[in-house]
């Protein structure tokens, strides 16, 4: 099929370009640098299918355009789908196909990256190295072992951070409204929401993004958590409240913070803007906290993943090629 490829870089082409060679090479991939929205849409005049990142728009105004450009296909090059009009795309016939697993190990292993560099300070360490300061005034972290780290949505990247927690002597709680056993299995055990929120000492976010979990972290959450708390988010940016947030910051409710996502990143994230002002304050102020350490939706980045993500993303263009239908189909009855 003939797919345009949106928001690519230098690694997407690699690695597409790879898996659709070691699938025979059955498409004829475009690779663009343009995001998908409403004024690019028309880039895909003469292709059957799209391959689309997590950040690209597919509202009922992108999709309809597409659907124009004789477009029968989108693939998503990702997990989540909150960015796609699941409602128009059916209208339209357009099929809607995603990477529902690549690596987990990846986001996981991000995950604690996070929770180690705040705790142990090491972004900071690092800086006054580098300026010949070598003082520990403002390092001091504490022990994993013992601390009790709440878990929020145990899906295969939950499950992965719990078990990798509970190798560091954490006492591990999950909250999920669909249990399941791989996380008692792993030594944790599931608790009422207000109970994780008050005594957790880390709370790390792995909950797709839904009406029910937007804004999840708000500030009635966050004035429930443990004073200090660690807050991780490795999921969906909606999921916490930014503005909420800056204010548990502010009042010392929470510790420290990691994020690799943002609320408003589709905006800021997968480009270099270092040459120019950030138009988020909000954004801009996190920036400011010397507790909050942000990375750019890295956390999926591993060769492993970005080889999972490009197999299965071929994969679905070739079933739905041979018979209608990629095998990941993403419908509106998959919504929360």
């Amino acid at each position: 099929m003939k797919t345009i490829v949106y928001s690519t870089r230098a690694y997407d082409r690699e690695f597409l370009t790879a898996a659709n060679q070691a699938a025979g090479a059955p498409h004829e991939l475009a690779f663009v640098e343009a995001h998908l929205s409403v004024p690019t849409a028309r880039m895909a005049e003469g292709y059957e299918a799209v391959c689309a990142f997590v950040n690209d728009d597919l509202d009922a105004e992108v999709l309809t355009s597409l659907a124009g450009c004789g477009v029968r296909l989108v693939a998503l090059r990702c997990a989540g789908f909150n960015n796609v009009d699941l409602d128009k795309a059916g209208e339209l016939g357009i099929a809607i196909a995603r990477v529902p697993a690549y690596s987990p190990d990846a986001i996981a292993e991000h995950t604690l990256a996070l929770i180690l560099s705040l705790n142990r300070r090491i972004h900071r360490a690092y800086a006054r190295v580098r300026e010949g300061n070598f003082a520990l005034d403002g390092l001091l972290g504490f022990d994993l072992k013992g601390k009790t780290a709440g878990i929020v949505g145990t899906g295969q990247i939950g499950i992965r951070v719990a078990a990798i927690l509970r190798g560091f002597g954490c006492r591990v709680i999950a909250s999920d409204p669909n249990p399941d056993d791989a996380l008692t299995d792993a030594g944790g055990r599931y608790v009422e929401w207000g109970e994780l929120l008050a005594t957790s000492d880390i709370v790390s976010l792995h909950c797709p993004l839904t009406p029910q979990t937007h804004h999840l972290i708000d500030a009635k959450a966050i004035a429930a958590m443990k004073p200090g708390v660690i807050l991780i988010n490795t999921s969906r940016g909606a999921v916490v409240d930014a503005k909420a947030l800056i204010g548990g910051l502010k009042s010392g409710r929470i510790g420290h913070v990691g994020l690799d996502v943002y609320e408003e990143e589709g905006d800021l994230f997968f480009d270099d803007l270092s040459g120019k002002v950030l138009q988020d304050d909000v954004f801009a102020r996190l920036l400011t906290f010397p507790n909050v350490l942000i990375t750019g939706h890295q956390g999926f980045f591993t060769r492993e993943a970005m080889e999972a993500i490009a197999q299965t993303t071929i994969a679905n263009i070739v079933a739905f090629e041979a018979n209608g239908a990629p095998d990941h189909a993403v419908t509106a009855d998959l919504r929360g």
